[in-house]
């Protein structure tokens, strides 16, 4: 019975030490609902951003992404901040919830053009409708 309980603690430990597992959920933008999977602490987030990619393909969810994890910026939800380096682990950020977010792409910025789409209805990004909501001018009558 001891060397039965031996080996169950080595596989928990899996080699690895004591890596704690974390559950995240990130969001996508113009995606129903937010995409949750488990990762361990010391995985990098460009990682994270991947696999995040595959499992949103794998569900079959819209809009199309596309799968070049170098396109793809990982924000903090609650935070304001600027986007997480691909080189840092996920679990240094102390968060659970993020964002996932498409980069804008060379040629759109220099024509001024809105960014791919990503929206349900539209074609802009949710900055791009707020910035459009406030720059509105109300006709005086």
């Amino acid at each position: 019975m001891l060397a039965h309980n031996g080996k169950q603690q080595r596989k928990s430990q899996g080699g690895k030490g004591n890596v704690s597992r974390l559950l995240i959920s990130i969001n996508v933008m113009g995606s129903p609902g937010p995409i949750r999977f488990v990762v361990s602490e010391d995985e990098l987030v460009g990682s994270v951003i991947d696999k995040a990619l595959r499992s949103y393909a794998r569900q079959g969810r819209l809009p199309v992404l596309g799968s070049d994890p170098g396109d793809f910026l990982l924000y903090r939800a609650n935070a304001e901040s600027d986007a997480l380096s691909p080189w840092e682990t996920i679990g240094s950020q102390g968060a659970r919830n993020f964002l996932l977010w498409k980069k804008q792409k060379a040629e759109e910025v220099s024509k001024g053009s809105p960014p791919a789409a990503i929206g349900r209805k539209g074609s802009g990004s949710w900055k791009a409708w707020i910035n459009k909501s406030l720059n509105l001018k109300i006709p005086s009558q």
